[in-house]
């Protein structure tokens, strides 16, 4: 087999299940050295369990709150000490709450926003302090960034305006030898999918043929981190079954 990330480092925020878990299997299959991320530790070790690596010394845990930039710059400064180099950075960490706009307050908008998009801006910062040029960085958006639904304003204000962080941040890192792109995610099976109170009350309608696998978007995210996607810069790739192509 094929291993495009072989001895690469790859950082994966809100890595301990869902997406981030499956990401973090795709990586170490094609021979990346993983860093999994998350404010979760009992996640982590969980997670660590279910990956059953060959070579444990390929794995490090880092208990991280992505919206706290010291504990992301020291998460990124092990990873280093341990690995040697920076790669590839996964911002995959979100926080969704539910409810209407007029009960929610200031302070669920400063956590949401704190998580969703703060801690892919502290990242990114750090990878454009400490990654070398070839690198990449994947920002793991949502299609609520462009079509929503009642109750989660500000998880699909942040997951736009992560959008337009891609967009700058694909700028400034092109003169760093450093891709930046996003991936937009639609239904997938995950538990924040199916304990989303909307998703429940059926206020938002899901076709089984349009829930995807967490493995379907760890695929996706490996292309844009990979060699193969070495034009791809400040692209916004949408993952979805074709949900917001229907009329």
């Amino acid at each position: 087999m094929n291993k495009r990330f072989q001895n690469e480092t790859v950082i994966i925020t809100g890595a301990s299940g869902g997406i981030g878990l499956a990401t973090a299997k795709k990586f170490a299959e094609e021979g990346a050295n993983i860093v999994l991320a998350d404010i979760n530790l009992e996640g982590l070790h969980n997670a660590a369990a279910t990956l059953q690596l060959s070579d444990p010394d390929t794995l490090l845990l880092a208990q991280c709150d992505v919206s706290n930039e010291s504990e992301v710059e020291e998460t990124v400064n092990t990873a280093i000490k341990k690995f040697g180099r920076l790669d590839i950075v996964v911002n995959n960490a979100g926080l969704m709450i539910f409810k209407k706009l007029e009960e929610q307050t200031g302070e669920d908008w400063t956590k949401v926003l704190s998580v969703d998009l703060m801690g892919a801006f502290f990242f990114t910062k750090q990878a454009f302090l400490q990654m070398k040029s070839g690198g990449a960085i994947v920002n793991i958006s949502s299609i609520h960034a462009v079509e929503t639904t009642p109750m989660v304003a500000c998880y699909a204000a942040a997951k736009a305006a992560l959008l337009s962080l891609t967009r700058s941040a694909s700028m400034e890192g092109k003169a760093k030898g450093i891709r930046v792109n996003a991936l937009l995610p639609g239904a997938i099976d995950t538990p924040m999918l199916w304990n989303n109170p909307n998703v429940k009350a059926h206020i938002e309608k899901i076709d089984i043929d349009s829930v995807g696998k967490p493995v379907d978007i760890a695929d996706a995210i490996a292309y844009l981190a990979s060699d193969e996607a070495a034009f791809v810069q400040g692209a916004a790739l949408r993952v979805d079954g074709g949900r917001l192509a229907r009329l």
